[in-house]
């Protein structure tokens, strides 16, 4: 499957994994991008030496391309940047803020840069600041989100810019994939699904909890102070969003000390009550474990047999 994402990137298929903090480490990063997508290690707020050995990880499970995503309001943000040009990652992707002031530097080390936006008028900004691609991640995605949904966001967002788009948010196999791509996308970028691989190194819990939920089972905290995310609901999760309808400084007070190092509790330890579960929408539709490549074979595969053969016939070009 050729895209420009694929062209630009050397990479088998226009699919990325989206950087799950303390999820998407080394070993899952070289699982997906042996799989022909692209693997990307997620570098949060960890120490640069941490992720520097994320890297060494990665590269010696896989001679493919390998990404980096930087979430800009770190406080390692400004090393991470270093550290990618050291390490000569192929991409980074950015979030939470704006990469300007790194750009000359990544561009100097040919390093692709695709932000993540929310909304069109961050895409055109990336843009023209001379980002590679963006990918437009819609409410329907787990983790931090914004606040318009996939379907509506993607099709802007490629009308707004010239630059390729990946599509992020709701795709958890192939009738997905088209979907974006029907859109405009030239890529997706999925997180969620990857939860399920063998190679993702999460707490028994999490992965059940991924693997028995419904449509109903994630909701959204965080809009009181202005950082929604979306999450699997749990306990912790239940009494954040009872504190929240107070509205009142201590009890966004109470909820960031329950939160702090609750994503931690969750992938590590498998603390359902304080942990946070940060999950897509799409988790219904995901009910056994797997591996990246068979995601990657579902992904594609199924993208394929929907565009060649479901689509046609509502255009009478059947067979």
């Amino acid at each position: 499957m050729k895209t420009r994402i694929t062209e630009l990137l050397g990479i088998e298929y226009p699919v990325f994994q989206g950087a799950m903090a303390w999820i998407a480490n080394g070993h899952l990063a070289a699982a997906v991008s042996e799989a022909g997508g692209l693997g990307i290690i997620a570098g949060g707020a960890a120490p640069v030496e941490v992720i520097r050995q994320e890297i060494h990880t990665a590269r010696a499970l896989t001679k493919k391309p390998l990404g980096l995503n930087i979430m800009l309001l770190s406080p390692n943000a400004d090393d991470l940047a270093k550290l990618a040009v050291e390490e000569k990652i192929e991409v980074i992707t950015t979030g939470a803020g704006n990469p300007g002031k790194y750009l000359a530097d990544w561009k100097a080390a040919n390093i692709k840069v695709i932000p993540v936006v929310a909304s069109v008028a961050l895409a055109k900004r990336m843009e023209r600041a001379g980002a590679d691609a963006v990918i437009a991640e819609g409410m329907e995605s787990g983790g931090h989100i914004g606040e318009t949904t996939t379907m509506a966001l993607l099709p802007q967002v490629v009308d707004a810019v010239s630059i390729p788009v990946i599509g992020a948010g709701g795709a958890g196999d192939g009738r997905g994939v088209a979907a974006m791509l029907a859109l405009g996308a030239e890529g997706v970028q999925c997180g969620t699904i990857f939860l399920t691989a063998e190679e993702c190194e999460i707490s028994d819990k999490y992965k059940e909890l991924v693997l028995k939920a419904s449509d109903i089972s994630t909701m959204v905290t965080g809009r009181a102070n202005g950082h929604p995310v979306r999450s699997i609901k749990s306990p912790l999760v239940r009494k954040c969003a009872q504190l929240e309808k107070t509205g009142d400084d201590r009890s966004l007070e109470e909820i960031e000390a329950m939160t702090a190092g609750s994503l931690r509790k969750a992938v590590q330890d498998g603390n359902f009550e304080e942990g946070t579960f940060m999950s897509g929408q799409i988790a219904g539709l995901l009910n056994e474990p797997t591996t990246c490549k068979a995601i990657m074979d579902k992904l594609i595969g199924g993208a394929e047999e929907v565009l060649a053969a479901r689509a046609a016939r509502f255009v009478g070009k059947e067979g």
